[in-house]
């Protein structure tokens, strides 16, 4: 049904070897290949597209000792749609002449660590030509020398190649896709003001724009697939829970009123997922153009206020596209974003395309110090949450995945899509109420999800921010969901909105900078919204963020967990300052 023909770039790998013919050159062939042989089995047996199908990898047609073997490569990869770059080698090489010079492939070395042959030694000289030549790439060496021609990969390396690859993966996935703006700017806020300058340059993307009348005039003229429809709305009527409505007497719809928002927001959904990837299906109802689609990766719908104040609004179909499931099974979530945020929306790119998981758009709406909550609710905070927490909430847009319904070995969780169980989507759509629109905001009614997030999922949270003349950063908090006992939760959650999902959060405290303690980290975001997912992978948006040219302006990963290109420690021995430094020198990947 889509025009985004799943064509996912590929990696590369690069086996680079001493050419002195006459006895070095071919003593180290089979060993130099099979190294590359055995990363090759690595990602494609660990690593997946957005689609849940294996990583692929291609390998030069031999190993590399000079210029000439080189070029054929990079000729073989360009032919082979190579977005991702990985030499390796386990002895001493040519560095300049064996290198990877494509100017946008994120790239990275491994050098083996072994005495018989100084691989560690091509990997210094290889990336000193890459730091002089302005082209950073990502060392890896392991900690423990290894025998010539062991063919295991120890655990440290093997945690640097994935990490890199699943930065570089999400880098070329990104490039020559779109976001689509529905709408325009939603009630002031800076990050629905669409930059392109920071789309083209920084991720390779091209801004794709539509007015929401757009929608309005597919559901007028009938230009969405109806036999969907009736078979979507047969679901919602058996999975989609309405709640009591809270709104005063004399403003709340007639029944027959909210029958027809139902149908209305059901019909939403349908039509922005086929303006995001197109729909072969409207080509076959007659309508080619509307068939297209705008290969977009990320989207935002404005809603506010010029839709929801005369229209129901986009609570359903953003929670439902941002969901691993609809009418149509589990699949893979869309990337939707409220308010047309689009930095919270690309947040949710970033965050998806390394873990492959849903991602659940919230405010960062209040910090709850244990005084506040003892004066409150009588309830001293304990365990996680003795140093207070932080309320995620939003107007029904959040994923269901996020109400911790989906399981692992270690508990709730929120997990790719190709792993979760029907079980599981029925579960997550069990804890979900659907209650008519807070009226008082929505005008036109429509309906809010309502779920609280289960405690004890460890999550990262993430915000990519604009800065006039520095550009954009990025903010990383892990910690965890908790949660509050039923008459602490009901009593702070009711001085918002209970019509809204929320998730209780307690970011990890270091003690140093921002994380000293909980407040401050709720006054250091740099927005009134933040994306978060399941698990702890702070350190990978920071390899990312490194290969996209952002700095991180704030994180709570340990320093060990930093993976960076080697260009990085010639910008000083602070780790956060050089990352300014080297972003700033080197400037947007796409520039």
């Amino acid at each position: 049904m889509a025009t985004i023909t799943n064509t996912y770039p590929k990696i590369g790998i690069r086996p680079i070897i001493d050419g002195r013919l006459g006895g070095v050159r071919e003593s180290l062939e089979m060993t130099t290949m099979q190294m590359a042989k055995n990363v090759k089995k690595l990602y494609e047996q660990t690593l997946f597209y957005p689609d849940g199908s294996p990583v692929q990898c291609i390998i030069a047609d031999t190993c590399i000792g000079g210029v000439s073997e080189a070029a054929a490569c990079a000729h073989k990869f360009e032919q082979n749609n190579v977005g991702v770059s990985l030499s390796v080698t386990p002895c001493w090489c040519y560095g300049s002449e064996t290198m990877d010079m494509h100017p946008t492939w994120p790239k990275a070395i491994w050098g083996f660590n072994g005495t018989e042959r100084p691989g560690a030694v091509y990997l210094a000289a290889t990336l000193a030509a890459h730091n002089q030549f302005g082209l950073p790439a990502f060392g890896i060496y392991g900690h423990d020398v290894q025998d010539m021609g062991d063919e295991n990969i120890p655990a440290d390396v093997k945690d640097r190649l994935l990490g890199f690859a699943r930065a570089g993966l999400a880098v070329a996935i990104m490039r020559g896709k779109s976001y689509l703006a529905i709408g325009s700017v939603s009630m002031g806020i800076a990050g629905s003001i669409v930059m392109p300058d920071l789309f083209r340059e920084y991720f390779g993307m091209r801004n794709e724009y539509v007015d929401s009348t757009e929608i309005l005039r597919r559901i007028e003229k009938g230009i969405y697939d109806v036999a969907e429809f009736d078979k979507a709305m047969a679901w919602v009527k058996l999975n989609c829970k309405e709640g009591d409505d809270k709104n005063p007497t004399e403003k709340q719809f007639s029944r027959l009123q909210k029958d027809e928002h139902w149908a209305f927001v059901v019909k939403m959904t349908q039509i922005i997922r086929d303006l995001m990837q197109g729909n072969s299906k409207l080509k076959e109802l007659g309508f080619g153009e509307e068939a297209n689609g705008h290969e977009a990766i990320v989207s935002g719908f404005q809603g506010q206020r010029q839709w929801t104040d005369f229209l129901p609004n986009g609570d359903f179909p953003e929670a439902m596209l941002n969901s691993s499931f609809d009418w149509n099974g589990i699949r893979a979530p869309f990337m939707v974003a409220t308010e047309n945020d689009s930095l919270n929306g690309m947040s949710m790119l970033l965050g998806n395309l390394l873990r492959h998981t849903a991602q659940i758009f919230a405010d960062v709406r209040t910090y709850w110090s244990p005084d506040a909550v003892k004066r409150v609710t009588g309830w001293q905070p304990e365990g996680l949450g003795k140093d207070g927490f932080i309320h995620l909430i939003n107007s029904g847009s959040a994923a269901l995945d996020g109400t911790g319904r989906q399981q692992n070995e270690n508990g709730p969780a929120m997990k790719p899509f190709w792993e979760i169980n029907e079980t599981e989507a029925r579960l997550c759509l069990e804890a979900t109420q659907w209650y008519p629109a807070n009226n008082g905001y929505f005008r036109g009614g429509g309906y809010s999800s309502q779920f609280v997030t289960s405690g004890g999922m460890p999550v990262t949270m993430c915000r990519l921010n604009l800065v006039k003349g520095l550009g954009p950063v990025l903010q990383i908090a892990e910690g965890y969901t908790i949660d509050l006992p039923d008459h602490v939760h009901s009593t702070l959650n009711n001085r918002t909105d209970p019509t809204w999902p929320t998730t209780w959060f307690v970011p990890v405290l270091t003690g140093e900078g921002n994380f000293t303690d909980v407040y401050n980290v709720m006054a250091a975001w740099g927005a009134n919204h933040g994306s978060f997912s399941y698990g702890h992978y702070g350190h990978e948006l920071i390899t990312l963020a490194a290969m996209l040219r952002i700095p991180v302006s704030m994180h709570n990963v340990p320093g060990e967990k930093l993976f960076r290109p080697a260009a990085w420690k010639a910008f000083g021995s602070d780790n956060e300052g050089a990352d300014y430094r080297a972003c700033a020198t080197y400037g947007p990947l796409y520039k």
